[in-house]
């Protein structure tokens, strides 16, 4: 595979190649997270200067690795937007125009987080006021990648390459704009949260034997990560013990035995989401959150501790036990002693009497 990546790499050393890419093309260091404005691009291992809309930047990029990419051999092409990301200003103001006048209906008004403080963006949204501006922009940005992913889906109609490719539109977290009074993802809270709006990504894959359909299976990147191997044929490294399975079943249109629950991690935070059920683990303190989803969507109801909720909660948190004692690595392990103590200057590490 001749292998491409574009955009936000976020996992340090941006301004270097990083093994496994033949091709790069990064915004390099502290780039502003800002829609426009000049930042520095790292185009394999050159620095340059680069200005206009960081939407249509990292989509030139892209466009640029299709048109010279070696034909003869398959692509591997990862295209990591910035936008979305705070702060919510300074989108294309022919976008953020077209929102301007709307109702922003599909976002609940009036909701209020009730187990914690506000934190980082969050926090930094303080005219909340305002906050159909903000919303204005986000819609914006989302409109930017929209037209993004059209202009590159248009490259593979040119090329004739699209119904041979695969492509996947997702993303690395969920985002609150106002929902449960929260502006941002799990670090927009302290102690961190695991609302829906934080946890669930969008998943949307067209290609070759996708099934024109809408699932509702849990699955995530792990996941993910096997189902690209089955397309592509590779087999994962042997040695390892992996969480996720290939869904390529259910890309397909068939059905599968498929779990019945979703498990995440978030510093020594835990949880497992059911299709009516939700516990919430701070393993530091040995403190827990249960919520009914079924009678109590918004997650505004702590029923743990409850006489009622006692059997759901210790079979919860018998298989929370079980699904980390097999696939835990201690070195690596959120919950372990002595965790980073600042990320984004808020510590994912919820220290307990901190």
């Amino acid at each position: 595979y001749f292998t491409g990546m574009v955009g936000k790499w976020h996992l340090g050393n941006d301004d270097r190649p990083q093994r496994g890419f033949d091709s790069w093309g990064a915004l390099a260091g502290d780039y502003p997270i800002d829609a426009t404005g000049p930042a520095r691009y790292c185009v394999d291992g050159r620095l340059d200067t680069v200005t206009g809309s960081k939407a249509s930047v990292i989509t030139d990029q892209a466009v640029d690795f299709l048109r010279r990419r070696d034909r003869r051999r398959p692509f591997f092409l990862l295209v990591g937007h910035v936008q979305t990301h705070s702060p919510w200003t300074g989108q294309p103001q022919r976008l953020v125009d077209r929102y301007r006048e709307a109702v922003f209906s599909d976002v609940p008004k009036g909701e209020t987080y009730l187990f914690g403080v506000q934190n980082l963006e969050s926090r930094d949204l303080i005219d909340r006021s305002r906050s159909d501006e903000a919303l204005a922009n986000y819609y914006a940005a989302v409109t930017a990648i929209d037209e993004g992913v059209g202009r590159l889906l248009d490259e593979l109609d040119a090329q004739g390459a699209a119904e041979d490719t695969l492509v996947i539109y997702t993303s690395d977290h969920g985002l609150n704009c106002g929902h449960h009074g929260i502006w941002g993802k799990g670090n927009g809270t302290l102690p961190l949260n695991m609302v829906d709006e934080t946890i669930r990504v969008p998943l949307l894959i067209a290609g070759p034997a996708v099934a024109s359909q809408r699932r509702s299976e849990f699955v995530d990147h792990l996941d993910l990560f096997q189902t690209v191997l089955a397309q592509c044929g590779v087999t994962a490294p042997s040695g390892r013990s992996y969480a996720g399975r290939s869904f390529q079943a259910l890309l397909e249109g068939g059905s599968s035995e498929w779990r019945d629950a979703q498990f995440c991690e978030y510093g020594d935070m835990q949880m497992i989401r059911t299709a009516r059920h939700k516990l919430v683990r701070y393993v530091s303190d040995g403190f827990e959150r249960l919520f009914d989803l079924e009678i109590d969507p918004r997650e505004t109801f702590n029923i743990a501790g409850t006489p009622s909720a006692a059997g759901i909660q210790g079979e919860l948190g018998r298989r929370l036990d079980e699904y980390y004692a097999r696939h835990s690595i201690a070195a690596n392990s959120g919950t372990a002693a002595g965790g980073p103590r600042f990320t984004n200057t808020s510590s994912p590490w919820w220290i307990a009497g901190e």
